[in-house]
């Protein structure tokens, strides 16, 4: 990586292209950090006529006067052109100039641009949380094009395929400065990649950038598998009994969870109103996912309607008017490894674990159809569902219970006719 930038110019003719009349064409050549590039003149003079040393025509006639005052203009605004882009911290290359030089690239779009675009226009339409998640990731790119190629952006259209594959090693090997000690998991550098995908795609079709340099990367996600836990697990947890009011609240949190599949972020704000009554008569929670807007409803089991009327009244709630105290996500986990340790829980207990235990031991497990735990849960896909949600082993042993004995029953029937 250069820390200074080697820049020159060089006037020079084309002798080998002379026409009939002996005249050949003027070029200058822009190097940059030994990358080179060639700009016709469109101006020709007698060979004989060309200094190549002094880069100059030769003679004090008018000809040569204006060819050579030409020169000197040329040179003094290549030399303007490359200080102005240095000084605004854009990427130079020896072809942006060129195009700069000759108006062919009158815009030349970066990496920063349509980051701001994409987080403006997107500042209403995505969740706080997921805009955080697309600042993450332009993060990553910027700091990774400062470490590879010691530059603040970089050209929209400079982006390739080799450029993709040296961000991706780049995200395998970043090591996270603050909260994490661990590397970005493979998962991880993925999304990172799509959404990075995502907003590329839109530069294409604001026709920023004429190719799409991701045309031949492939994704690899890795299957993996997410816990959850099991009615005895949960059992535990539900007969515990806190030492203190701040384990006592982070408990109900996660059991409200376990029976609702409602995420942290949606619980904390729920409020009062979010109470309705249902078709059939009994208490629903009604409201959108902070996430993406879609709307869930589900009917309140008897838990969580107790956990609810816990809390009606509480300093906190009443302070907030929510239906729950409210905890910051990081604390609510980490308090988290104090009831998985008072109910002697080996695995590693996070609050979104709630969220897979109510699609799996609370719901599939006892008989649910999975469309109506994804509507519960607020997807628009059936797969996505499908990923929280897994069929345990117990279910299938239940459901092939009822098909062999359905199978005996008609075969009994048979033998009777």
């Amino acid at each position: 990586m250069r820390s200074t930038s080697t820049f020159s110019i060089l006037f020079w003719q084309y002798a080998q292209r002379a026409d009939a009349n002996n005249e050949a064409g003027l070029y200058v050549r822009i190097s940059l950090n030994g990358q080179k590039a060639n700009i016709s003149l469109k101006k020709k003079i007698d060979i004989n006529r060309w200094d190549s040393k002094k880069q100059r025509a030769k003679g004090s006639n008018t000809s040569s006067k204006l060819i050579n005052e030409y020169l000197e203009e040329v040179k003094t605004d290549l030399f303007q052109l490359y200080r102005e882009l240095k000084s605004n911290g854009s990427f130079i290359s020896v072809e942006k100039i060129k195009s700069c030089y000759l108006g062919e690239n009158k815009k030349a779009y970066y990496l920063s641009d349509v980051f701001n675009f994409h987080n403006t226009t997107n500042r209403e339409k995505l969740a706080s949380k997921t805009l955080c998640h697309y600042r993450t990731n332009q993060k990553y790119i910027l700091e990774f094009v400062r470490e590879q190629f010691g530059k603040s952006d970089y050209p929209l259209y400079e982006l390739n395929y080799s450029f993709l594959l040296q961000f991706e090693s780049y995200l395998r090997t970043y090591q996270p400065r603050k909260h994490y000690r661990k590397r970005i998991a493979n998962n991880a550098v993925m999304k990172h990649i799509q959404r990075f995908r995502k907003q590329i795609k839109l530069a294409i079709e604001l026709e920023w950038i004429q190719n799409d340099p991701f045309i031949r990367f492939k994704p690899s996600m890795e299957k993996r598998q997410r816990e959850f836990l099991n009615q005895d697990e949960l059992q535990k947890i539900i007969q515990l009994k806190p030492h203190c009011e701040r384990l006592d609240i982070v408990k109900d949190l996660f059991l409200f969870s376990c029976h609702t599949g409602i995420s942290y972020g949606d619980i904390v704000n729920l409020k009062a109103r979010n109470i309705e009554i249902g078709i059939d008569g009994n208490k629903w929670i009604s409201a959108k996912r902070n996430k993406n807007g879609n709307l869930y409803e589900l009917p309140l089991l008897d838990i969580s309607l107790e956990l609810i009327n816990k809390y009606l009244g509480h300093p906190k709630t009443k302070l907030l008017n929510t239906l729950f105290p409210r905890i910051s996500n990081q604390k609510l986990n980490s308090y988290l490894k104090e009831v998985a340790d008072l109910c002697g829980i080996k695995k590693n207990l996070t609050f979104h674990m709630a969220r897979h235990t109510f699609a799996t031991t609370v719901t599939l497990s006892n008989g649910v159809p999975i469309e109506t735990v994804s509507k519960m849960l607020g997807h628009t896909k059936l797969a996505t569902t499908q990923i929280y949600a897994r069929v345990l082993k117990k279910k299938i042993s239940e459901d092939m219970l009822k098909l062999r004995n359905k199978l005996r029953n008609e075969k009994v029937k048979e033998i009777i006719k």
